[in-house]
């Protein structure tokens, strides 16, 4: 159905953005909220009742706020890098699934568009965005920018690797790159029990692709003042802000669909078959995101240094000891 009529994909295309749209603002409502009770203080309540309406207000903050620049900047890849930004994360989760339906004869796909690879054309399109930080720290010709532009890149070659291995643990099980088979293949026994190791890799990795803390060096305020975002304001920094937000539901949800079943219910049986998928699907993605939020107010940011070594040093070979593990029992069974 979704494939045949032009205006299904326009529908969904729609949904699409008016959905993380909307997920953007309220995932910085609530960081504020958990920061605030990890913090053991109360957090925005004052815009609206319990402080619901604080996305807007910050929204309309934004978007009345000067739009500044350094004189200097390289003019058009200053607009490209915070555009790339939220263009490229919200691209990645047009191919993920968040469950199917039939209505009245017709398969209903809740995404966008399907893919037999879709896990390989994900992991492409999340790699574009580490080039929107290095265009927006280069193209400001400041130095601050120019390092967090530099650190991204670097972060980028540590952590993508290893994140790739862990994912393949997981192709392994299912024999496919495709997405819904992935997910099918969890019917039984999600891969969260077969493949733990991977998905402590992946979600160490995911934090590292979100550049939030104790991996967030690109930005290290402490260090770099703003890092790669230092001279945007207004929307462009927003625009940055979505970015990392978007990414944040984009990595948890492939985390979902890879290890915790995806849309498939708790328990396979009355009443919890009766909870539609997608609900399940963004259900487990909230749980996550929740982790993602808590471990950013609780650790401390590492050393540059120590990242990398982290990256070579621990989490890639790991990721090819589980491959091996993963394959070779794989191989015995068959």
């Amino acid at each position: 159905m979704g494939g045949d009529f032009w205006w299904v994909l326009v529908l969904k295309s729609a949904f699409l953005v008016l959905f993380l749209a909307t997920a953007f603002a309220y995932l910085t409502l609530a960081e504020r909220k958990v920061s605030a009770r990890i913090q053991l203080r109360y957090g925005p309540n004052r815009v609206g009742p319990f402080g619901l309406l604080q996305p807007a207000a910050d929204g309309i903050k934004l978007f009345f706020k000067e739009n500044a620049g350094p004189s200097n900047r390289d003019r058009i890849l200053f607009f490209v890098g915070p555009s790339l930004a939220g263009a490229a994360a919200m691209l990645a989760y047009a191919f993920i699934p968040l469950g199917t339906n039939s209505w009245f004869g017709y398969q209903f796909h809740w995404d966008i568009t399907h893919a037999n690879v879709g896990l390989l054309v994900i992991l492409g399109v999340t790699s574009l965005g580490v080039y929107s930080l290095f265009l927006g720290g280069w193209s400001a010709n400041s130095k601050y920018s120019l390092l967090g532009g530099l650190r991204s890149s670097a972060q980028l070659i540590s952590y993508e690797m290893a994140v790739a291995f862990a994912l393949i643990g997981a192709v392994i099980l299912a024999g496919s790159l495709d997405l819904e088979q992935i997910v099918g293949s969890q019917q039984h026994l999600w891969f969260i029990v077969l493949q733990p190791l991977a998905f402590i890799l992946y979600f160490i990795g995911a934090f590292a692709e979100t550049n939030r803390l104790p991996f967030d060096l690109p930005e290290a305020e402490t260090e770099l003042v703003g890092g790669y975002h230092t001279e945007y304001s207004s929307m462009r920094f927003g625009l940055y802000f979505l970015g990392e937000y978007v990414n944040m539901v984009t990595v948890c949800s492939i985390a979902t669909a890879l290890f915790l079943g995806g849309w498939l219910p708790l328990l396979p049986f009355h009443p919890f078959d009766w909870i539609p998928g997608p609900f399940w699907f963004l259900g487990k993605v909230i749980a996550l995101l929740f982790i993602m939020m808590w471990v950013r107010w609780t650790l401390p940011r590492l050393r540059y240094d120590r990242l990398m070594n982290f990256g070579w040093k621990v989490l890639l070979p790991l990721g090819l000891l589980n491959i091996v593990i993963t394959g070779a029992i794989v191989a015995v069974r068959a």
